[in-house]
């Protein structure tokens, strides 16, 4: 590690020789341990300030809208693609950096990013649904839950602000696959959707408290997410729909007009040593693609059903796809219909 702090603090010297100490993280919101920035700073001098952000459309928009001031954003891999179509996301070539060699085989030629020469993996995981069982005592297993709530659950549920997750629950919840464009099927999604709305107590991001004091019972939510309120509060569990669930990753890019490009990509290689992505494990609770970062995680993350999908419902999970234009477009305008 002290090889890392020394490459990294030469990188950050401009071509002035002042020191430039600064990195702007732009990332989900209550998503990043604090531990894992306080040993980048000490190893490397660079001050970090990280802004929040709930979607993925709501960081798509807020960087195109220009004059953000950010260098680091982590899209989901559906996103990754319309990134760097749209020439948001500088070529750092992560695959040529000294840690490369621990990210795990599986996560190198993604279809999103094919051989990693834009972004590094940051975490991965699902999007199911949470019950607490004081409440509800039925099938977890089941998108039901959000879509066609049972009465004790009604009026105490949240889903979470994020388009192609809800799309692509809602949408295997009616037999469809993500990305179709199948009119007839949408309608049913949108009216679906619509309908169960009047259930949902919000749409809102942050909620790990609000679940743990049992002042929401049920909705759609992440797994690590998920893990985190059962921590506190041992009624909540989580659910993978049987008829579909989503598997997701988070992958960490740098902004092409970032102000503070040396230091950005000094971060991508420094979350992609082993000790340091178990770190952003440990807080957020979703594994994270980084070989041998097994070894210094908590040993609970082994058995959580969180964490270890059943085997009766593994094949059930769909890794969504960058759906076309014309398609997103679609989805857009349903879940424009699902805000009023």
């Amino acid at each position: 590690m002290k090889k890392l702090a020394i490459a990294a603090t030469a990188l950050a010297f401009t071509a002035t020789g002042a020191l430039a100490q600064e990195l702007n993280i732009y990332n989900w919101g209550n998503y990043t341990n604090p531990k894992l920035i306080e040993k980048f700073e000490a190893e490397t001098g660079i001050k970090v300030t990280i802004t929040d952000y709930d979607s993925n459309d709501t960081a798509l928009a807020k960087v195109k809208a220009g004059g953000h001031g950010f260098d680091i954003v982590v899209p989901s891999a559906s996103y990754v693609p319309i990134w760097v179509g749209e020439g948001l996301l500088a070529e750092t070539r992560p695959d040529q950096m000294e840690n490369f060699k621990n990210v795990d085989p599986v996560w190198v030629n993604v279809d999103w990013d094919p051989g990693r020469k834009y972004t590094v993996p940051w975490q991965w995981g699902t999007t199911g649904v949470v019950v607490n069982t004081k409440y509800y005592d039925g099938d977890i297993d089941t998108s039901a839950i959000f879509m066609d709530p049972p009465d004790e659950l009604k009026g105490k549920i949240n889903v979470v602000p994020e388009m192609g997750d809800v799309m692509g629950l809602a949408i295997m919840y009616y037999g469809g696959k993500p990305c179709t464009d199948d009119k007839e099927l949408l309608k049913k999604v949108r009216d679906g959707l619509v309908a169960a709305k009047q259930h949902w107590l919000g749409m809102d991001y942050g909620n790990i408290e609000k679940f743990a004091k049992e002042d929401l019972w049920a909705g759609v939510n992440w797994n690590g997410s998920t893990f985190r309120m059962r921590l506190q509060n041992e009624n909540i569990k989580y659910g993978y729909p049987k008829e579909g669930y989503v598997v997701w990753m988070d992958s960490v890019g740098v902004l092409k007009d970032a102000q503070n490009m040396d230091e950005a990509k000094a971060f991508q290689n420094f979350i992609m040593d082993p000790e340091n992505a178990a770190l952003i494990s440990e807080f957020a609770r979703y594994a994270n693609g980084i070989t041998g970062s097994e070894a210094f995680m908590p040993e609970d993350m082994k058995t959580a059903r969180e964490i270890q999908i059943p085997a009766e419902l593994k094949d059930k999970g769909v890794f969504i796809p960058t759906c076309a234009p014309e398609t997103q477009a679609l989805y857009t305008r349903i879940w424009t219909d699902l805000q009023k």
